[in-house]
Parts: C-alpha cells; sequence; structure tokens
C-alpha cells in the first residue's frame, strides 16, 4: 500500500495534469471561437455563388441542342469506381472525434465492396492518413514515355494500374493546417478532372457536420454528380447522444463559448437575395463556359466548407475532452487525499496507541 509520501508525489503530479488540461480546454475554446467565425464569413460567399448558378440553371436548359449535358459534373453514371475524402483531425485529444468519422468511412467502405464498387481514399487530416496509410495501398501509377516521328516527339502519360480494390489515392496533411482557399481549389479541380475523365464515377464526403457546440454530427454527402445545387445529400449520418450533448454543453459553459448557432447576420440575409430577382438576364459567354467557369469554383466552396466546420468540431472535442479530463483529475485529487488523510490519522492513532502502552507498562 502507498504511504503518505507517495501518495503526496501522486496528488502534485496529477494537479499539474490538471492545470494543463484546463489550459488545453482554454486554448480549445479560443481556437472555437475562431473556427465559428471563419465558416460565418465565408457562409455569404457559399449562398451568393448557388444562387448564380441556381439562376442560371433557372434561365437555361441543362441540355443543349446536340443532347449533351451542359456540364460534366452534372452527368450521373453507374457508380463502379467511388472518390472517398474522409476529413479527419490533426492531432489527438479529441475523444471520440477522429475514431467516430474512421467508423463512419469505414461502414460506408463496407457497403461498398459488398457491391462491388472499387475505392479509392484521399484522407485529409495526419490522423485520417496515418489510420489509412496502414490499412490500405497506396495507387500505383506506370510512368510510360512513348517516342514518336524518330524520337522527335514523346508522348509522356501516367497508367493507373489498381492493385487492390480499395487504395489510397492521395493525401493531404497541409489543408487542415492552413486551411487555405487556393489549395482547396486545386484539390477540387483534381477531383473535377478525374470526374470529367470518367477515372471515377461518384464522389463522397466524410466529415464532422458542426452547427454549434450542441449540435453536431458525423455525415457522408454526396459530392458528385451534382443533382440540385445548394442541398447537402446526405447519404449517411450519426448524431451526437443525450450523454454527449451535456458534457459538450457543460464544457462550453464553463469556457464561455455559446450553446446555439450564431443567428443569421445582415450580410447573410443579403446573401440569400442575390441573384433570385425574376428578371431576364442577357448573358454575354454561353451557359456551357460559364458553367465551366463556376461549377469548379461550387465544388471547391462545399470542400471549404466541410474543412472548416471540420476544424470547428474538432476544437469542440478537444475542448470537451480536456474539460472532462479536468474533471477527473479533480475527482482524483479528491480520492488521494481522502486516502492520504485517512493514512495520517491511523499512522497518529497508532503512534498515540503506542505511547499510552508504553506509559501504562511503566
Amino acid at each position: 500500500m502507498a504511504n503518505v509520501l507517495d501518495l503526496r508525489r501522486r496528488i502534485r503530479s496529477v494537479k499539474n495534469t490538471r492545470q494543463i488540461t484546463r489550459a488545453m480546454k482554454m486554448v480549445s475554446a479560443a481556437k472555437l471561437r475562431r473556427a465559428q467565425d471563419r465558416a460565418m464569413k465565408a457562409r455569404p460567399y457559399a449562398l451568393m455563388l448557388t444562387n448564380v448558378l441556381e439562376s442560371l440553371v433557372r434561365r437555361t436548359d441543362l441540355i443543349d441542342e446536340s443532347g449533351e449535358t451542359l456540364h460534366p459534373l452534372l452527368v450521373e453514371r453507374e457508380e463502379k469506381n467511388v472518390l472517398v475524402l474522409v476529413i479527419a483531425g490533426d492531432k489527438g485529444f479529441a475523444g471520440g472525434f477522429n475514431s467516430n468519422i474512421s467508423k463512419a468511412a469505414q461502414k460506408f467502405i463496407d457497403e461498398r465492396r459488398a457491391k462491388g464498387q472499387n475505392l479509392d481514399m484521399e484522407p485529409i487530416g495526419k490522423k485520417a492518413i496515418g489510420f489509412y496509410k496502414k490499412k490500405y495501398p497506396a495507387a500505383f501509377y506506370e510512368h510510360t514515355d512513348k517516342a514518336y516521328d524518330n524520337d522527335l516527339a514523346h508522348h509522356i502519360e501516367d497508367i493507373r494500374q489498381r492493385k487492390a480494390p480499395v487504395e489510397v489515392a492521395a493525401e493531404h496533411a497541409d489543408i487542415l493546417l492552413k486551411g487555405d482557399f487556393e489549395r482547396i481549389s486545386e484539390l477540387a479541380n483534381s477531383i473535377i478532372a478525374r470526374y470529367e475523365r470518367a477515372e471515377i464515377d461518384s464522389v463522397y464526403i466524410v466529415f464532422n457536420e458542426f452547427k454549434s457546440v450542441i449540435s453536431q454530427r458525423v455525415v457522408v454527402e454526396k459530392l458528385l454528380p451534382i443533382r440540385k445545387l445548394g442541398e447537402h445529400e446526405i447519404t449517411a449520418s450519426e448524431e451526437m447522444s443525450e450523454e454527449q450533448r451535456e458534457a459538450a454543453a457543460r464544457a462550453a459553459q464553463t469556457a464561455g463559448v455559446s450553446l446555439y448557432e450564431p443567428e443569421e447576420t445582415e450580410v447573410e440575409r443579403e446573401a440569400k437575395k442575390f441573384g433570385t430577382a425574376e428578371v431576364d438576364y442577357l448573358f454575354d459567354a454561353p451557359p456551357s463556359k460559364l458553367f465551366r467557369h463556376l461549377m469548379p469554383r461550387y465544388v471547391a466552396t462545399q470542400i471549404f466548407h466541410a474543412v472548416l466546420e471540420s476544424t470547428a468540431a474538432e476544437h469542440a472535442a478537444r475542448m470537451t475532452a480536456t474539460d472532462a479530463a479536468t474533471k477527473n483529475a479533480g475527482e482524483l485529487i479528491d480520492k488521494l487525499s481522502l486516502t492520504m488523510n485517512r493514512l495520517r490519522q491511523a499512522a497518529i492513532t497508532k503512534e498515540i496507541i503506542e505511547i499510552v502502552s508504553g506509559a501504562a507498562a511503566l
């Protein structure tokens, strides 16, 4: 059994841990407020872009005179090769945040494999990359260089050689860290190019949808093909449990974070009205050209929205986890202090008994 000195050392160690977790909680709360603010500022742009595209759809036919769809992202094909973007976190100590996303993604993979579909994984975030690099092989590309016209011309191409039904096609470790829209636009353009070449037939994104600290869920959202502009096609979701809501609410209240979704701003209300007037517009460029320039922006905005919400959800999960750790440390300190006081009292009582017994023997 531990003595008083050992218990004092352990109490001191737990107190130091409690200070660290309390500081981590406040840091996560501050980062959560910034992430929420950034998501709110990005919302009007997404609303305006969606309204412009919806306005264009209302005033033009999606199918031209030759019977072709105006943009390849609107074309639906049988799903044989599926691309899955999985957005997890960069760090741990966030409770079940990363594991919940991994479970939802794995469930989706198992369902698609049961249908005989091939899947390409593109994890975003260090935790997702670390998980899928161990579980699935990386995609292999064969580099070819063919010479023509007596070596005067060369045709260089990287041809995909699939060796497994589920492969990691690419890794994105720096997107969450920087949160740069240009970097996300590059990712969106790469996905769009593969979709247009029919290398993939659909694109899904797995992330933690964040509305507020007590209103969030892990979702599987269909990104491509686009069926209806401005609507999020959720194919699977997992809500927070009542216990998780209570823990998140307690952590938010003690950290000074609002429990509710931020109210709609004047800028958002104006953005919703943008391009919705029932008037006839004269377009200088043909609709196909407008779609070609706006559709990639729309897809990039959808991915950017998922990244921002996932980042906010990660900070909220870490805030809740560190609050629980701080609470547990306090309870452990109380328990150890009680045990130490009992040992001290027992030692004092024993010494008194020995003194009294010695005096009585004299």
